[in-house]
């Protein structure tokens, strides 16, 4: 009954990548319009928005003390429906013609979320202006995005590594056989390097920093070439700001403790694929999507620890909007959800 009532979609209905780091949204017929930072600046006495996505993000650790720059997403799920609404009403808006009636919408959310918090990422989309909600394990639309047959009596492997969750999955016949999501992603790799910086240096830094330094010299394997890097903050001693040069190597130190437990969930759930599955695997491997799989090594690492080929999707960071969107133009792949 779910599903027939959800047929019929219109060239105005959405996918949406409700993210923790970025948020992307994906109009049917038009492809991904919007990719934004899930960020907003409020007013601290009104709670007025004053900006959301990119500019909010510049406004993060730079504000005056009247203006909040805020995530309100943490781990995948929402830390401030309010704000999560205004948000999502923000973009959702920013993607629509006047003349369009409101969206209907496909998100993707966490496996591993709990029917509460399921149940919050629908009603803040409904109250940002969507006229009916379906979620989708996110994945499930990752694998979909990244061209995975899923639908095939075989063995589809997708690690995601966002910026609050990592999802992992293997999916046959269009199911998730077996899968496993963890609060440790992107943000956590981003506290890492904060603590590792505190600890060796005495330096002070901010979260934008660190995700700086993640990119430009974080690796998760030996690298050919390290690389170096000088990194400006506040000396937590003299108080006073302070300049120092670290190194990829010191970077993969610190980056290791939440790399490690990555690699530790990728294992557990191959130990809980079924044997004619896990068959599939040794030749198929896996993919990686998400902005974590763009970590240096970090493909070599995963299949060194696991013994299977390993492969990074394409275009990582838009495997789930893209997903989300193939769902809108293929309406059985949604019958899990329905």
């Amino acid at each position: 009954m779910a599903l027939k009532n959800f047929l019929g979609f219109l060239s105005n209905d959405i996918g949406i990548d409700l993210g923790t780091a970025n948020t992307l949204v994906y109009v049917k017929d038009r492809g991904i319009v919007l990719r934004e930072p899930s960020v907003v600046a409020i007013d601290a006495v009104s709670r007025r928005v004053l900006a959301v996505g990119a500019e909010a993000k510049a406004m993060l650790g730079r504000t005056p003390g009247n203006i909040i720059a805020i995530r309100p997403m943490k781990d995948g799920v929402i830390a401030d429906f309010d704000v999560t609404e205004a948000m999502l009403s923000y973009f959702i808006k920013k993607v629509r013609s006047s003349s369009w009636a409101n969206p209907r919408v496909i998100i993707a959310i966490p496996s591993g979320i709990t029917a509460v918090e399921r149940r919050a990422v629908m009603d803040s989309a409904i109250s940002a202006g969507a006229s009916k909600v379906i979620p989708v394990a996110e994945p499930k639309a990752a694998a979909i995005g990244v061209g995975l047959p899923i639908e095939e009596p075989s063995a589809n492997m997708i690690v995601d590594i966002g910026g609050g969750t990592t999802e992992i999955a293997v999916i046959s016949l269009g199911g998730m056989v077996v899968s496993k999501s963890i609060r440790i992603a992107g943000d956590e790799l981003d506290a890492a390097i904060v603590h590792y910086m505190k600890r060796a240096y005495n330096l002070i830094i901010g979260d934008r920093t660190a995700e700086e330094i993640k990119i430009r010299v974080g690796s998760a394997y030996p690298l050919d070439e390290e690389l170096t890097m000088e990194v400006k903050g506040r000396d937590s001693v003299a108080g006073l700001p302070k300049t120092i040069h670290v190194t990829s190597q010191e970077i993969r130190e610190a980056l290791s403790d939440p790399i490690n437990a990555i690699v530790d969930a990728v294992r557990s759930t191959l130990e809980r694929c079924p044997p004619e599955l896990s068959a599939d695997l040794v030749d198929r491997g896996f993919v990686m999507a998400g902005g974590g799989s763009l970590i240096r090594g970090i493909d070599r690492l995963l299949s060194e620890k696991t013994g299977l080929p390993v492969t990074v999707a394409e275009d990582p960071l838009s495997a789930v909007a893209n997903g989300t969107g193939i769902m809108l133009n293929n309406l059985h792949l949604l019958s899990e959800e329905m």
